[in-house]
């Protein structure tokens, strides 16, 4: 029985199958403090768990034994965190512990450092015009072109009056583990204290700058957050819960009514499309300035014979080679994606790709089928070429290593190979070479380039996936940032894209520097076809999707029969798509979100979920 007394705090342990929360009493000889957020270890099915404080005054029923906690497991998130883990939980469809083990430190965490002073003024005056309201509360877009330093935007938040009159913690994210340190570093010569562990961040210091999971420090009280490059990919995780650390973020701010800035040079459709954020945008002078020159090569009328190098790009690549001062900045960069989305087809006479007629994606020939499918849209059409009418196509697809050999061959240089991270280690060197060919982990792992070759852009910008211009735009703001500025630099300073569509959009607006067109005209074409952020979707696979899509079809029906479906406003659908794979579509997240929580997963292992996918 459970004394008068007895203090009853309810618990969510690790065990992510397990949704429930229990209750426990604390023992009374206890002398460590147990608040919303601590740390323990408790009894559970004739073992003991860790897990998370998640009420520190539940109260229990008379006649109800409670069993007593086992151990006191130190400092844990703030009550915030716990509540914000909750939330995700059900925007991501995943288990709360998942979140809160994000937000909790590797080892017992007893006691916290003390907090330092936020440090001096900065000595350098703000970049931004006097009376602009950066740091007021909500949510604004930042659009800074790519060659903009962002540590003057990181400066001016921390030196805002209102963000240090808040007595909290600056939280910045960046999208890579290299840029936190190098970040960190110059912002420590400043004189800016920076957490440099869990205890600091939980503790309270100024300013903590992390990646994706930065996004779960443990700052007892949040006064601004800025997110650098809020548009790259590396803010998403990959494995289930699919969260965005980004979107994590945005409801943090929210929820504590703090400002939070998202500063990227091409902001993502979900963000454009928001009605509740403001955008601080500079001129159009400025913006042309911080991109570098773009020169697009035609490669439609190109003679077979040349394979996979053009005569444009022989001459940047001789030029750069040729050069002392360009061999001294860095390697010519050259990036073939031998994985893109699509098999790119295109015309044997005209060399035209063959390009969905409704959305413009590439078409594939399936094997067994005459005919040409779009796999964005599912369009099909005769295997016939658009532009001059000929039956017969061809299959565009090589690999980097026979292209290294080929460049190699061309050049009579030595040209180095960069894999990605999965192929060759995280730790795996950057060939010492002055010319680099590799996918686009090409772009993440060198700091520096004299010049940057896309050998075929078009593997990117016409990849049948819901994100082919947003991905296609992160790989131009990555190469800009290792070419240099318009005007600054030598002729062999620029990026080139080789191309079948050189008068696509997209290209269009990178040459001139202004992509905001093609972003509107991608919410545009998004708004009218339904597609997210303008609706919600889910994908279920594995061996237990079949049964999951069942139970979710029967909820879906029992739902509409008793309204629930009719009162959210919404179309709740489940849809195969073969192999073990199901989607989910809804007009908005939450009769969505709310499916996913109310309906039972079948009990064992082979069931993914994955909110907003980025494969489709």
């Amino acid at each position: 029985m459970v004394g008068a007394a007895t203090r009853v705090v309810r618990v969510r342990t690790e065990v992510a199958a397990v949704a429930k929360t229990f209750d426990y009493a604390v023992p009374a000889g206890w002398r460590e403090d147990v608040r919303v957020g601590t740390r323990v270890r408790a009894p559970f099915h004739g073992r003991t768990v860790r897990g998370w404080v998640v009420d520190e005054d539940a109260g229990s029923p008379e006649g109800v034994e409670v069993l007593p906690l086992k151990s006191w497991l130190g400092w844990g998130p703030p009550p915030a965190l716990v509540d914000l883990a909750q939330w995700a939980a059900w925007r991501w469809a995943g288990p709360a512990s998942f979140f809160l083990r994000t937000a909790s430190p590797a080892t017992i965490v007893g006691a916290l450092p003390p907090t330092p002073a936020p440090g001096p003024p900065a000595d350098t005056s703000s970049p931004w015009p006097d009376g602009l309201e950066l740091a007021r509360p909500g949510v604004t877009v930042v659009r800074q072109p790519p060659l903009t330093d962002p540590i003057d935007l990181v400066v001016s938040v921390i030196e805002d009056p209102a963000v240090r009159a808040r007595v909290g913690s600056v939280l910045v994210l960046v999208p890579s583990s290299g840029w936190a340190q190098r970040l960190t570093a110059r912002l420590e010569r400043r004189g800016y204290p920076i957490a440099g562990s869990w205890e600091q961040a939980r503790a309270g210091w100024p300013v903590v700058v992390g990646s994706r999971t930065g996004a779960w420090a443990p700052v007892p009280v949040l006064a601004a957050a800025v997110v650098l490059d809020a548009h790259d990919a590396a803010y998403r995780e990959e494995s289930a819960p699919t969260y965005s650390a980004v979107e994590v973020l945005i409801e943090r701010a929210q929820r504590e009514g703090v400002p939070c800035l998202l500063a990227t040079p091409v902001p993502p459709v979900a963000l454009v499309a928001r009605a509740d954020l403001r955008t601080l945008a500079p001129t159009r002078l400025q913006e042309r300035a911080g991109w570098p020159v773009l020169e697009r090569v035609d490669r439609r009328g190109a003679d077979p014979r040349s394979g996979m190098f053009s005569e444009e790009f022989v001459r940047l690549a001789r030029s750069a080679l040729d050069d002392a001062a360009a061999r001294e900045r860095g390697p010519l960069v050259c990036v073939y994606n031998r994985t893109g989305g699509a098999r790119l087809l295109a015309c044997r006479h005209c060399g035209e790709l063959a390009r969905c007629d409704r959305c413009g994606a590439a078409a594939a020939q399936p094997r067994g089928e005459e005919v040409l499918r779009c796999p964005r849209c599912d369009e099909s059409r005769p295997v016939v070429c658009a532009a001059c009418g000929r039956l017969r196509m061809k299959t565009l697809r090589v690999g980097v290593s026979r292209l290294r050999e080929e460049l190699a061959a061309l050049l009579g240089a030595e040209v180095g190979e960069v894999a990605g991270p999965r192929a060759a280690g995280p730790d795996a060197p950057v060939p010492d070479a002055p010319v680099l060919i590799g996918t686009e982990a090409v772009l993440h792992r060198v700091r520096r380039a004299a010049a940057v070759a896309f050998l075929d852009i078009d593997l990117h910008l016409l990849a049948p996936r819901l994100s082919a211009t947003e991905d296609t735009l992160a790989l131009f703001v990555r190469a800009a940032r290792l070419v240099g500025a318009r005007g600054t630099g030598a002729p062999w300073a620029r990026m080139q894209a080789q191309t079948r569509v050189p008068d696509h959009p997209l290209l269009q607006a990178v040459a001139v520097g202004e992509p905001t067109a093609v972003l509107a005209e991608e919410v545009a074409v998004r708004r009218s076809s339904g597609l997210p952020p303008f609706s919600a979707l889910a994908l279920v696979s594995g061996a237990l999707a079949p049964a999951y899509a069942e139970s979710l079809r029967q909820e879906i029906e029992a739902g509409t029969a008793g309204g629930v479906a009719t009162a959210s406003g919404t179309d709740l659908s489940v849809a195969p798509l073969g192999d073990e794979r199901f989607l989910l579509r809804a007009g908005t997240h939450e009769p969505l979100c709310d499916l996913l929580a109310r309906t039972p997963r079948p009990p064992g292992r082979g069931l993914r979920v994955e909110l907003d996918p980025v494969s489709l």
